[in-house]
């Protein structure tokens, strides 16, 4: 039975992820791409060489995607998880299949309009599969790889990443500034939308566990999901039996998967999840005073 249920979980999960794809290539089939426009990520660098060169973006975004996961796993040292290749492979099925439905093309006169709506589209498409653990690769790789041996932020690669391929759209023949422009409007929306899907950019959650096989939870919080937990000493005032209470601060794209574990450890426990806007320390932000503290071996110097 409970393989039954752990196995329809599964399944429902991926499903979501499957609808978040959908929505995903549609903000690019139906809105970007047939009416000339191009954003940021990997997708919109395939599909600057779309415009350019005719090549269609299903076979570059594959291209791309595959060379980015084989820097990734020489890089980083580790696998990438399953539903990101899921996404990727889908994404290369779908860009090809879905631009031979001319009735999935929206058509409106202003094409700030077409950059506003696709952005949205896009932006609730990946926002989904983020939420469901997932990714689209792209510049979520290379973001990952830079990090690694530079200390630059994933989130100033991803700035400067897609500057760089919007602004690329005015070497091709044909492109003017206008197209650029809608270009970052795009990227703005999507951007706005995607933090307020994730609760901001810092999208950290604090997850209060009231379970009697804590033991159980926690073991598996710090084994799989590479988080900390606290055990808090606590007393249940109507019972006045002594118990723990587990304190995990998580990133919001792990908050289904912990759930969904804790669920399956413990039907019954009682999970309170709140809102963290600002985490620092491992693993999370990292605090910026704005001062260079000198080393210890020279304050007295």
């Amino acid at each position: 039975m409970l393989t039954a249920k752990r196995t329809l979980s599964v399944i429902w999960d991926y499903g979501i992820v499957t609808i978040g794809t959908i929505l995903y290539c549609m903000g690019w089939t139906s809105f970007l791409i047939p009416n000339g426009i191009a954003s940021g990520g990997g997708t919109g660098l395939c599909t600057i060489v779309y415009f350019a060169t005719g090549i269609p973006v299903s076979y570059s975004f594959f291209v791309l995607n595959a060379l980015l996961l084989i820097a990734g796993f020489l890089a980083l040292g580790k696998g990438f998880g399953f539903k990101t290749i899921y996404v990727i492979l889908l994404s290369t099925v779908l860009f090809k299949i879905l631009p031979e439905y001319e009735c999935l093309v929206a058509h409106f006169d202003e094409r700030l309009v077409v950059a506003v709506v696709g952005g949205i589209v896009e932006a609730v498409g990946i926002g989904i599969v983020l939420l469901r653990g997932g990714s689209s690769g792209g510049t979520d790789i290379a973001a990952m790889i830079v990090n690694k041996y530079w200390p630059v932020s994933p989130g100033k690669v991803y700035l400067y990443s897609d500057l760089f391929i919007i602004a690329s759209v005015l070497l091709i023949p044909g492109k003017t500034i206008e197209d650029m422009i809608y270009g970052y409007a795009t990227m703005v929306t999507f951007s706005f939308m995607i933090d307020a899907m994730l609760l901001g950019r810092k999208s950290s959650v604090q997850i209060l566990v009231f379970s009697s096989r804590y033991s159980e939870v926690a073991d598996f919080i710090i084994k799989e999901m590479d988080r900390g937990v606290t055990a808090l000493y606590a007393q249940g005032w109507y019972s006045k039996e002594d118990n723990k209470v587990l304190l995990i601060v998580a990133r919001k794209t792990q908050l289904h998967q912990i759930v969904s574990a804790i669920k399956r450890i413990d039907n019954k426990a009682f999970v309170s999840v709140s809102t963290a806007t600002s985490v620092y320390g491992e693993g999370f932000e990292e605090i910026k005073t704005g001062l260079k503290l000198k080393p210890k071996s020279q304050e007295n110097v």
